[in-house]
């Protein structure tokens, strides 16, 4: 018996840093709660850079503008249901750089399901007992602080 490949589903994510190298995650309550990086779908015809930009607007009511937009930092590919239909997301996690000033709830466009956003230092997150997506982000956030950009995406899982 063959198993059909889900359908693909491109996500763009963005990794927000502030200036105090803080991360900014996104808490929903589904599935137990967790807390995620902002990001989402790619729209017809758009890439991942304009996806991410537009993602920020949405869920956090930050003008593009302000933004940094880095490097491409990692990618993880995961099966999971979206309006009850399996799909394949393969999404691509961009460094941003924005002041904590810029983010603005209520010029949010699109809020979806999120029930706060906060902004969380990376030992912090380390230490964390609440569930974090995607998993591995805090080392993979020290390690960009540490060294720089990694010379191609990390391969993260979960």
């Amino acid at each position: 018996m063959t198993t059909a490949t889900p359908p693909l589903r491109e996500a763009a994510r963005a990794i927000v840093l502030d200036a105090q190298d803080r991360v900014l995650l996104l808490r929903y309550d589904e599935n137990g709660g967790f807390w995620a990086t902002p990001g989402g779908s790619l729209e017809h015809g758009e890439d991942h850079a304009t996806a991410t930009l537009r993602e920020l607007r949405e869920e956090l009511g930050i003008d593009e503008h302000a933004v940094e937009l880095g490097a491409q930092l990692a990618e993880r590919s995961k099966d999971h249901l979206v309006g009850g239909r399996e799909v394949r997301q393969v999404e691509k996690y961009f460094l941003t750089r924005v002041s904590a000033s810029d983010v603005d709830p209520a010029r949010a466009s699109q809020p979806d399901n999120i029930r706060e956003y906060r902004w969380w230092p990376v030992a912090e997150l380390r230490g964390t007992a609440e569930t974090v997506y995607p998993l591995g982000l805090a080392d993979l956030v020290a390690g960009v602080l540490e060294h720089g950009a990694p010379v191609r995406p990390v391969e993260l899982s979960g």
